[in-house]
């Protein structure tokens, strides 16, 4: 395929592997045509008048184009406001346009900055969102991508025929290390695989870093010697300085730590990716503040594009909410996720595993793996497991049951009939909504 670009303004076209594709959903006053070529062109080398050394030839180089546009439904009034609202009917569309890689090069900073940067305040739009982007090879090659992925968590938490079974530390703030290395200690002998600090706990002076990893992971060897189990487990190591955390992950893994968390949209894509970079455990991302980013439809980005940009600076677990969460997303939302997810970017290594959680307990296994056709995924039970009415091993054994009901195509109710924690699951949790 050939794209209407010349390299370096000479006579050979560009190819797929020279262009970035932006997918956007717009809405305006305008026609759709229009509009997407007001995208393309604040995409593209220029200002609003001509400027010396402004020649045909950089322009054709450094200019965006539209590749396509599918008009779609028209609405009275505009979804954001703007500068130039009108009292006449806004249209929306699907529009793609495509970006020379000459213009962005690999840099996610400078990537970002033209397809989520001054074209997101265009005046002429009541509303933009960027739906999906496709990346050439040359942005594998310029990042680190994921270290561990699905296949190294696996293989670091001993499990494959099944999802991996995690829980977080509740309550989320206030415990000492000592009582986090004690609710850690019930997790580990309870069969849990994965246990996770909170977003909210990173450093507090009444729990650092590193009292709470030296606590948990006496517990964790403790443990271990006893079952031959080591429970993973993602230490918050969220900061604003990168040296500071690459120093809380050292001392991770000095701890003999297998996994280090951060919050990933308040640290952002350049403190990831330092962290990866000097990093020997997996990084699971905690994407809290998602819904700042995307949950009005017609601003922002949806997960299609966001999950690419943090799996190239090289995360290796990432949050997509659950089935019947107890937040606003939608269920098909979130399977979407977990697709994008288990999808390659450019191989089969840079898949990451997607984290199942948000008010989860044994009965939403059945329809997440239906819904989603897959055991590859981490399912966080906070209030599922610690607050099963026969204690938290039971609460483990209810979503091993829960699973197993799953890939028989059994009934929860029926398969319930003979495993009593799958039961007591489904007496305490099957009439309320989750919330914990």
């Amino acid at each position: 395929m050939s794209c209407p670009y010349l390299i370096g303004g000479n006579d050979k076209p560009m190819t797929t592997a020279d262009i970035i594709r932006c997918t956007y959903l717009i809405e305006s006053p305008y026609p759709p045509e229009q509009a997407a070529g007001m995208v393309a062109a604040a995409m593209s080398a220029g200002t609003f008048t001509r400027v010396p050394g402004e020649t045909e030839a950089l322009k054709r180089r450094f200019s965006a184009a539209v590749d396509s546009v599918r008009a779609l439904e028209t609405v009275e009034l505009p979804t954001l406001p703007y500068r130039e609202a009108v009292s006449q009917p806004h249209h929306r569309a699907e529009v793609v346009i495509t970006v020379p890689l000459d213009v962005t090069g690999t840099e996610l900073a400078t990537l970002l900055a033209v397809v989520a940067g001054g074209v997101m305040e265009l005046k002429e739009l009541s509303g933009i969102r960027l739906v999906d982007i496709e990346l050439p090879p040359a942005f594998a090659d310029a990042h680190p991508g994921p270290q561990f992925g699905v296949a190294g968590t696996r293989r670091l938490t001993n499990v494959h025929d099944r999802p991996v079974i995690a829980s977080i530390i509740k309550p989320n703030v206030g415990l000492l290390p000592e009582q986090t290395a004690a609710i850690v200690r019930t997790l580990a002998e309870a069969g849990v695989d994965f246990i996770k600090d909170d977003e909210k706990m990173t450093n507090p002076p009444y729990s650092t870093v590193e009292q709470r990893v030296a606590a948990v992971m006496a517990v964790i060897h403790d443990v271990a010697a006893r079952t031959g189990k080591p429970v993973m487990y993602a230490f918050n190591v969220s900061s604003d300085d990168p040296e500071q955390m690459v120093r809380r992950h050292d001392a991770v893994v000095q701890a003999g730590g297998t996994c280090v968390m951060v919050n990933i949209n308040q640290v952002g894509y350049a403190g990831v990716r330092y962290l990866r970079q000097r990093c020997s455990l997996p990084i699971h991302a905690h994407r809290n503040g998602w819904g700042m980013l995307t949950r009005c439809p017609l601003l922002g980005l949806e997960f299609n594009a966001y999950n690419k940009f943090w799996r190239l600076v090289g995360v290796d677990q990432l949050h997509v909410n659950g089935i019947r969460n107890k937040y606003w997303e939608s269920d098909d939302s979130v399977v979407n996720a977990v697709s994008q997810c288990l999808t390659p970017l450019f191989a089969p290594a840079d898949r990451v595993l997607p984290v199942i959680g948000s008010g989860m307990w044994a009965g939403q296994l059945p329809d997440t793996y239906r819904l989603t056709g897959t055991a590859d995924f981490m399912y966080i039970a906070g209030g599922g497991i610690q607050g099963h009415p026969g204690g938290p091993a039971a609460g483990v054994e209810s979503l091993k049951q829960a699973w197993e009901a799953a890939v028989r195509g059994l009934s929860l109710d029926d398969y319930a009939a003979d495993h009593p924690a799958l039961r007591q699951a489904l007496d305490k949790f099957g009439k309320k909504t989750a919330t914990a």
